[in-house]
């Protein structure tokens, strides 16, 4: 844990030598744990004589949970397995074999006893969607050009900054700022034909444009709210 929290104070990578001597071990025990982390799932990069740095992401200690919290995390993981496109759903499965290693065996076997579940899965056009490209974007606040399919029948090109994806049962909704409408606009997942994305950031921060947007939606619900 202390190193973990000593490379996330850099930004930039820091040679094993002097990670070794701020740690007070010898660069054999550094490199030994720094192999054991990655194994766990850490996103160290790097290499012997080059340096290590932490990529940004979340890493979990091992940890102990209640049994409300057990059920809530098994509960949700169902939701995504049945719902979400399928590299989400792969994810989510992957997930719960990381978390499931550092509970003890107590806790393990409540985990999968655990009786919630949701409804019937998702319908298979739902279930083979790849909306990885959507992800990256968001995260990388990268434009995104698409070829969308309009309720209309008629297709058309738009170049958006999307923000956030909301997912439901029946389907799944991207976020974004269109600059050919010059404002906030809903896309079904199903109906857009090509995506690509652009190499230009969007000249918004992301959290900035979701507070925006959510704002916007609460004023056409309950306008008279406070």
């Amino acid at each position: 844990m202390d190193l973990l929290q000593l490379l996330r104070r850099h930004r930039r990578p820091v040679n094993g030598a002097a990670l070794a001597d701020e740690l007070g071990v010898s660069i054999r025990t550094l490199y030994r744990d720094i192999a054991t982390l990655q194994g766990l799932g850490a996103d160290i990069e790097g290499e012997p004589g080059v340096g290590y740095s932490l990529r940004p992401g979340f890493f979990l200690p091992p940890l102990m949970l209640s049994t409300a919290e057990t059920e809530a995390l098994m509960l949700g993981i169902r939701w995504v397995s049945a719902f979400a496109d399928r590299p989400l759903a792969d994810a989510a499965a992957h997930a719960l074999s990381k978390i499931c290693e550092v509970l003890p065996e107590s806790a393990r076997d409540g985990a999968g006893a655990v009786p919630l579940r949701v409804g019937p899965p998702a319908p298979e056009y739902l279930a083979s969607e790849d909306l990885s490209v959507f992800r990256d974007a968001i995260r990388r606040e990268r434009k995104l050009q698409i070829e969308y399919l309009g309720a209309s029948g008629i297709k058309g090109t738009r170049l958006i900054w999307p923000f956030a994806i909301g997912y439901f049962n029946e389907g799944r909704i991207l976020v974004g700022w269109c600059e050919t409408r010059d404002a906030f606009r809903h896309f079904r997942t199903d109906r857009i034909i090509r995506s690509r994305l652009m190499a230009d950031t969007y000249p918004r921060r992301r959290q900035s444009m979701l507070v925006e947007w959510k704002n916007q939606q609460l004023e056409r619900v309950a306008p008279d709210r406070p």
